[in-house]
């Protein structure tokens, strides 16, 4: 989405799964399958090489941007911004502004036709398939409202309608679902040479 914009946003690190390694002017904080903001975010704001920190996410309730803003984020974008805004947000993030998008209440028929997501081409929702991602990393349906700041009735209504649709019954077959398509986070695990081992000096 931001290569058409690489003369003004230089994408670094993608989704590691790992500390920051890379100082960086902005970093994007997606919400997918993380529970929101809570707690999430503060390791990522407290990290000096990870910039300004900005959420990315469907999900635009204003208590959700609040909390983020409190929390030390410096924007917080919509997830349907096309490439274009979503650089020029970055940029002015950059250059030491607070972006914020519009609050509202998503629904999933909201979402634009080219938003993705894990699940989607079987006919899970966008909230649908991140329920699904957090049973797949896990979490009980308490910890699952309690994160994504949903009555437990609502999480239990997502995870029913999301078993039909994935065509299983008990939650591990949900997370042995959840695995092969795609629900647990990325991880790139990096690989560094060993440092060699100094080699005895033939005349001592």
């Amino acid at each position: 989405m931001l290569s058409p914009f690489e003369d003004r946003v230089e994408v670094v690190e993608l989704d590691l799964g790992a500390p920051v390694r890379t100082a960086v002017d902005v970093t994007l904080f997606d919400t997918f399958a993380r529970g929101q903001v809570e707690h999430a975010v503060d390791d990522v704001v407290g990290n000096p090489r990870a910039g300004r920190v900005t959420v990315y996410s469907w999900d635009l309730r204003a208590s959700l941007v609040e909390q983020a803003i409190s929390r030390g984020c410096c924007g917080y974008l919509d997830k349907t911004l096309p490439g274009e805004e979503l650089a020029a947000a970055i940029q002015r993030i950059a250059d030491g502004e607070v972006v914020i998008s519009p609050t509202h209440t998503a629904q999933d028929g909201d979402l634009p036709a080219g938003a993705d997501w894990p699940g989607r081409a079987e006919g899970l929702s966008a909230r649908e398939a991140e329920v699904v991602a957090l049973i797949t990393q896990g979490l009980s349906n308490e910890e699952i409202a309690r994160g994504a700041y949903l009555s437990i009735n609502t999480v239990k209504t997502y995870i029913r309608n999301a078993y039909r649709k994935m065509g299983v019954t008990r939650r591990s077959q949900a997370v042995r679902w959840g695995v092969q398509h795609g629900m647990v986070p990325d991880v790139r695990r990096e690989t560094y040479p060993a440092p060699e081992t100094p080699r005895a000096d033939p005349a001592g």
